[in-house]
């Protein structure tokens, strides 16, 4: 009896889970670029790794904003959501661990970011570094440090261009379709910071917290890369890919996979990479990507 009632809490924590998935309808389409990704837990049902997606256009009512803060006379937040129409956003996380429970604090996650948008929009007309403290400074006060979230949100403009944050999280990846290879980055480029919850932030979070000897976390900033040329990939990826085949898979046989996909549609590219992933060699953590391509000069 105590088994079918754990089961039973199992499918519906699975069915929960399958709701926070993203739908190809709620994918970003912005111009001069696609975006497409998958995530593929280990057990087959939810897992620790987690994607968010924000288009701006479908997801928020940007014309009302900015009509309400043009009424209000805030031009400058008026300006900002403008902006908006021509960006999308990524988010790609992932919580120490594979487990099925494991996907709990990955919702906690999705709901506390989403949410937190919609008030960062109203107040700023944009996603500021504030709402990652905000989150930090929550996930500190309810998680422990041996249960940490990395995570990557960046964003992607109509020219090419991706601003990001890094939370202890693998950094982008570009690849050139001209070289058919990934290029390096300036360190400079990809400063990263403690994973979501490891230390308290130390900028204004809203709450004064006690960050006992673990010390206190500084403020995020944010990175900005390019892509400069047509055909030109970024590659966001969790440790399943990184770490994939004991660290053999990366990032030579990524690199060969991407050369043979690269003039690919985003969604194909994804989908021989996970193929071409499991082919070398059964996964041993869940496994999420998502592939940023640029499609006009």
């Amino acid at each position: 009896m105590k088994d079918d009632h754990l089961a039973a809490e199992l499918r519906n924590f699975e069915e929960i889970a399958a709701l926070l998935e993203p739908s190809p309808g709620g994918i970003p389409r912005l111009r001069g670029a696609e975006i497409s990704g998958l995530s593929k837990p280990l057990t087959g049902a939810g897992g620790g790794d987690h994607i968010i997606y924000i288009d701006f256009k479908q997801r928020y009512d940007l014309e009302r904003r900015i009509a309400k803060a043009e009424a209000e006379g805030r031009q400058a937040v008026a300006d900002k959501l403008r902006a908006c129409r021509g960006r999308e956003g990524s988010l790609i996380a992932d919580v120490s661990g594979h487990r099925v429970t494991d996907g709990l604090i990955a919702a906690m996650l999705h709901q506390a970011f989403l949410l937190g948008v919609y008030y960062e929009l109203d107040r700023f007309g944009e996603i500021t570094t504030k709402l990652f403290e905000h989150l930090n400074q929550r996930f500190y006060r309810t998680t422990s440090v041996n249960r940490f979230v990395t995570m990557l949100y960046g964003e992607l403009s109509e020219r090419g261009r991706f601003r990001f944050i890094s939370a202890g999280h693998q950094p982008p990846m570009v690849f050139s379709r001209e070289r058919r290879r990934f290029v390096e980055l300036s360190p400079e480029r990809l400063v990263s910071f403690p994973p979501v919850g490891m230390f308290a932030s130390r900028g204004d979070a809203g709450e004064r917290v006690d960050p006992g000897w673990l010390g206190y976390k500084d403020p995020y900033t944010v990175n900005e890369i390019d892509l400069l040329a047509k055909g030109d990939l970024i590659l966001l990826a969790t440790d399943g890919l990184i770490e994939h085949c004991e660290g053999a898979y990366f990032p030579v046989a990524v690199e060969r996979a991407l050369a043979e996909s690269v003039d690919r549609s985003a969604a194909e590219i994804c989908e021989h990479l996970w193929r071409d992933a499991s082919a070398a060699g059964p996964p041993k953590d869940d496994l999420s990507l998502v592939v940023i391509k640029k499609t006009a000069g």
